[in-house]
């Protein structure tokens, strides 16, 4: 019987961590700045996580702002003189604005500036707009991002985790995307 009820309230844990197990990690006081891809907190304080199937209801109904933080890939350093070079294409939730390299823990300030003109753009200046930040799945870089713009005074911030990932894995539509453009361009 103590056999039956260990199992039971293992299955119980790993349902209501979306199979995670415990594999998270407690919510840090400070911008994580390594090893990006690595489990998250379950919640970031002042966000409201959400899950995909609540990510899918805010995109439906388009009431929110859809924010990707995906970092782009860099040109190889190694690549030989007159080497085209590609970038991989970004899948991401469709309407999203992509702010490649936003989500890193320390950011130039060029990069800080494109992250704070472009929400200001997809919110019209208005904080409490609903924003919805994500990465993937097992991703720092979208946990960085939300309490980044957290501290800018906005104060509708959810940050869906499992990101394109989870989006994907639900079956759900998505399309290529580009990169926002600096401002003024």
């Amino acid at each position: 019987m103590r056999i039956l009820r260990g199992l039971v309230f293992g299955l119980a844990v790993f349902a209501s961590t979306g199979g995670r197990g415990d594999d998270r990690v407690p919510e840090p006081t400070e911008y994580r700045t390594r090893d990006y891809r690595a489990p998250t907190p379950a919640g970031l304080s002042g966000a409201r996580v959400v899950s995909t199937d609540e990510a899918e209801q805010l995109w439906q109904g388009r009431s929110a702002v859809f924010i990707d933080v995906m970092p782009r890939a860099p040109r190889p350093a190694n690549l030989p003189p007159g080497t085209i070079w590609r970038d991989r294409p970004r899948l991401n939730i469709p309407g999203s604005i992509w702010l490649p390299d936003t989500g890193y823990g320390e950011l130039a300030p060029v990069t800080e500036d494109y992250l704070r003109k472009n929400l200001e753009r997809a919110t019209g200046g208005e904080r409490a707009k609903p924003l919805v930040i994500y990465c993937l799945r097992d991703c720092w870089m979208s946990w960085n991002a939300a309490r980044r713009i957290l501290s800018y005074g906005y104060t509708n911030v959810a940050w869906y985790p499992d990101g394109t990932d989870g989006w994907a894995d639900n079956l759900l539509p998505v399309a290529e995307a580009q990169p926002a453009p600096a401002a003024g361009n």
